[in-house]
């Protein structure tokens, strides 16, 4: 990295007539940049600024840029390129991958591990260049960098909830996290926690509740599966802006109501969820919305018709006990003369 700074402060001093220039090494430019904050001002170049770009597609390493947005004169020309040689090495120092490991370090200890595959695999005392990327299921920038790109940590038996340390791989890609037994919701806020993330599998786990909608906000999504889980509700129509999207797939869970619209390009699996409409292959809407008014008519007709039956159960009681309660006060005295006349036989015959 020291060599690359180097040979960019030599190609700086080689052209001293240069007025304006932009430096950027990006493969492929994309929209998302952080501004990295540097004091350019109390060294008397104020419009000196460093610029730092994180790849979304592609295989890049580090990404890093010097903008020299405006020339001094001439008399400053050498000691602007000198600083200008230095704000560059700050950027790149300031430019660490300790939070990658920090990422993982607490992706390990946050996941319980029944199978020590992460255990044994994922050593942090080695302090070399880009000894994360020897760990099983981490995929880096380059081979030689802590920058993870991929992480596949597929049928590897891991339980827990969905690790929001994820957020510290700040250059993430792809995330497999399928055929574990993994639970709990997906996190409602998971945009924030994978924002460039391009392939996203979740598959054959223990996930409930929701489709979070913020999900629509991984606008580089090229892959998603969900398939195998236990969620509910609805698939969120905002899906459908997914432009990148090509896979889809939330086979086998609970989801119900009208499911997204995709262009035809989108491969998509709602097999085994009977409560999906609308798309190719499912029943309409509509149909199913006038098969649940009339599952609530006759539901409703039967509850009237069990209350009236009930009611007039009810009523017949009362009118037989009112019919009887009348007679004993017409005849007063027949039980009596009833009882006094069994007597008098009973008497005769002895």
């Amino acid at each position: 990295m020291v060599q690359v700074f180097t040979s960019l402060a030599w190609k700086l001093l080689a052209f001293p007539s240069l007025t304006r220039s932009t430096l950027f090494f990006l493969s492929p430019i994309h929209s998302h940049t952080e501004r990295v904050e540097f004091p350019g001002r109390f060294l008397g170049f104020p419009e000196l600024g460093c610029q730092k770009t994180q790849a979304v597609h592609g295989r890049v390493v580090l990404l890093w840029g010097l903008i020299l947005v405006k020339m001094v004169l001439h008399s400053r020309i050498f000691s602007y390129h000198v600083v200008s040689f230095l704000l560059l090495i700050s950027c790149g120092m300031n430019y660490g991958t300790d939070t990658d490991i920090f990422c993982l370090k607490t992706i390990k200890d946050t996941l319980e591990d029944p199978n020590n595959y992460l255990k044994f695999s994922w050593d942090f005392n080695n302090k070399t260049e880009g000894f994360i990327c020897r760990f099983i299921g981490v995929e880096c920038w380059h081979p030689d960098e802590n920058k993870v790109l991929n992480l596949k940590l597929s049928n590897m038996g891991l339980k827990g909830q969905f690790p929001r340390a994820i957020q510290n791989c700040s250059s993430l890609t792809g995330l497999d996290l399928s055929i574990n037994k993994l639970s709990g919701t997906i996190p409602g806020d998971i945009s924030t926690l994978v924002p460039y993330v391009t392939s996203l599998d979740l598959s054959s786990n223990e996930f409930s509740g929701a489709i979070p909608v913020t999900l629509s906000n991984c606008t580089f999504l090229n892959s998603l599966r969900l398939d195998q889980n236990r969620l509910t509700g609805q698939i969120p129509l905002q899906f459908g802006i997914l432009s990148r999207l090509k896979t889809f797939s939330v086979s086998n869970n609970l989801l119900t109501g009208q499911v997204p619209s995709f262009s035809s390009a989108v491969s998509v699996n709602y097999a085994n969820n009977q409560g999906l409409c609308g798309g190719n292959g499912l029943g309409s809407c509509q149909a199913k919305n006038s098969k649940s008014n009339m599952a609530v008519i006759a539901g409703a007709a039967a509850g009237g018709v069990t209350l009236a039956a009930l009611g007039l159960a009810v009523g017949m009681f009362f009118f037989v006990r009112r019919v009887s309660f009348k007679k004993k006060e017409e005849d007063p005295e027949g039980n009596k003369w009833a009882r006094s006349l069994k007597g008098t036989k009973q008497i005769k015959a002895s």
